[in-house]
């Protein structure tokens, strides 16, 4: 039916009786046609805003920092070490998602996102994961993708500085010889990875708003040598390489459009030199159910907050 589409009536005479009375039924259907348009759009633009809002296919890609190893309640595969209390986990409760694919997975690089990441408990072989991206489908609305520290090797360079003789040489002097910085040669080599990485998310759900992760505030500036076993300018050091990281995550993903998430910032006063109460990184030796040099309970729970008032925003 085509109610809304009236030519307009030809001009008449004035006095013109059915010319008036045309005219006026024009106006009257023209008004219609504006009420019904206006209620229209007024449902379209609240069914988007509804879907905006609330992500119903929610799934969850990347390594340890996102799956929350030893953090209790482990979901999955155990040699994944994933937490029902990781950020993917809150994020989802908080926001009321109805549908979580959690594939994180503890040592998870991009290469495990296209192919099966072999997995080991103590050294001993503990199976496969499916390739991460398995998981990924058209009707997925959110992706939210914590990667990186496997392929730079964040975590072996930490357990390499730690050090209990306050005398010795900072271990900087293995990674940084001439001027040039080994680990963060890494990082440069890992942006077109994570492009890689994004480029085969866009393809798999292409309706699917990605949302990546940088990493967090580990060691504060100078250390806490003992409390944290790494030297003074080692601890400086070591940061700087994370945050040198969290760089090329947050230029990498600009560049693709998808939405970078800053965890560091708001990070300050809850890395591994603070009380147990106030940290979100366990140290070397962690206080609480986490495993060493990674986020804790209280930590996942603060990037759920972070990351969900970004999803929660658009």
């Amino acid at each position: 039916m085509k109610l809304c589409r009236v030519a307009s009536p030809q001009r008449a005479m004035v006095g013109d009786g059915r010319a008036k009375a045309s005219r006026t039924a024009v106006k009257a259907v023209a008004g219609l046609c504006a009420l019904i348009g206006a209620a229209s759009l007024t449902l379209a633009t609240s069914a988007t805003a509804q879907a905006t809002a609330t992500p119903q296919v929610y799934v969850a890609l990347g390594d340890s920092m996102a799956s929350g190893p030893l953090i209790p309640d482990p979901t999955g595969q155990l040699a994944c070490a994933r937490s029902t209390h990781n950020y993917a986990h809150e994020m989802a409760a908080t926001l009321g998602i109805p549908v979580l694919r959690d594939v994180t997975c503890s040592g998870a690089s991009t290469f495990d996102m296209t192919n099966p990441q072999p997995l080991s408990i103590a050294g001993v072989s503990a199976g496969t994961a499916p390739p991460q991206f398995d998981a990924l489908t058209s009707d997925t609305t959110l992706v939210t993708l914590t990667i990186g520290g496997n392929d730079v090797g964040l975590v072996g360079v930490a357990q390499d500085c730690m050090q209990l003789n306050p005398f010795a040489a900072p271990c900087k002097g293995k990674y940084v010889v001439n001027g040039v910085d080994s680990v963060a040669a890494r990082s440069d080599a890992f942006a077109p990875k994570l492009a890689a990485v994004l480029a085969g998310i866009h393809q798999r759900s292409p309706l699917a708003r990605v949302v990546v992760t940088g990493y967090g505030l580990y060691i504060k500036s100078g250390g806490c040598w003992p409390t944290q076993p790494v030297l003074s300018p080692d601890a400086t050091w070591l940061q700087s390489e994370v945050d040198y990281l969290n760089g090329v995550i947050a230029n990498t993903v600009a560049a693709d459009g998808a939405t970078y998430v800053d965890v560091r910032t708001p990070s300050a006063g809850h890395d591994s030199c603070q009380s147990e109460s106030s940290r979100w990184v366990e140290g070397y030796v962690p206080l609480s159910a986490a495993a060493p040099l990674h986020p804790n309970q209280a930590g996942e729970a603060a990037y759920a907050r972070i990351v969900g008032a970004v999803v929660a925003n658009g």
